[in-house]
């Protein structure tokens, strides 16, 4: 039996607490940095957008192994609930830990906000200065926007840098939902 045969008939269940090393996850998503930034004309938006559809590819796939592991069947359908379970289990199962904030717009009853205060897929990313203000963030906010959309809570999802003081790589997640989902959501209260 060789190797690759071997890793596919592991139950998915076992693996769980597996762990890729940080070097070659960052070795990974540089590369895909690169990648994207020869394929696009120049503009900052155009590689956030490359990003952000790698990221959505990565959520959807997300969503199905963590519901397959978590096996309840439960379906939420709560702005709310669907955000806390992207704050504290997505994050967890990618990064180790639950992003640091879930907010939500004290004025835009469409409008949230997860942020993360060191991310760590920019952790060992510089950015040129001419592009400084690309947001690598598009990444995550791609795998968030697929799982909002697999929730059937369509939303647009952007990435922002928000360096502060301590946490010069902090990025915030802006989720705008469609007024749909808002509809839908006064319904259940």
């Amino acid at each position: 039996m060789d190797q690759g045969s071997e890793i596919l008939s592991r139950n998915i269940n076992k693996t769980k607490n597996n762990e890729v090393s940080l070097n070659a996850f960052n070795f990974l998503f540089s590369e895909m940095i690169q990648y994207s930034q020869q394929r696009v004309s120049g503009t900052v938006q155009e590689l956030e957008k490359k990003l952000s559809d790698f990221g959505y590819r990565v959520g959807i796939r997300v969503v199905e192994l963590l519901n397959w592991r978590e096996k309840n069947g439960k379906r939420e359908i709560k702005i709310l609930q669907n955000l806390y379970f992207i704050h504290t289990n997505v994050w967890k199962m990618l990064f180790g830990k639950q992003a640091d904030s879930l907010e939500k717009h004290t004025e835009k009853e469409d409008e949230y906000m997860i942020s993360d205060n060191e991310p760590i897929i920019t952790k060992f990313i510089s950015v040129p200065k001419d592009y400084h203000s690309l947001a690598c963030g598009a990444f995550l906010a791609g795998i968030v926007e697929a799982i909002l959309d697999g929730a059937q809570l369509p939303a647009k999802v952007e990435a922002f840098a928000n360096p502060q003081e301590g946490f010069p790589t902090k990025t915030t997640i802006v989720i705008n939902f469609d007024q749909s989902v808002i509809d839908r959501e006064k319904l259940f209260q």
